[in-house]
């Protein structure tokens, strides 16, 4: 499992990151497509990953939001 982090674009699409991951990012029309589409995202970072022989990080995001 991942820690996902869900914000609007600038085109209004929803962008999902994986900070555990870097590089993993995907985005959908809507909250619900934005988390399937990085869901593909992530199989495919840990399986390239994987199959290159990188190391793949462990899950170690620790989030908190902070209004300013």
């Amino acid at each position: 499992m991942r820690a996902v982090v869900l914000h609007r674009g600038e085109d209004g699409y929803w962008v999902a990151e994986v900070p555990s991951l870097p590089g993993c990012v995907s985005q959908g029309k809507t909250r619900v497509q934005a988390i399937e589409n990085v869901k593909e995202a992530i199989d495919g970072w840990v399986e390239t990953a994987a199959a290159h022989g990188q190391a793949i990080p462990d899950e170690d995001f620790d989030t908190q939001v902070v209004c300013v």
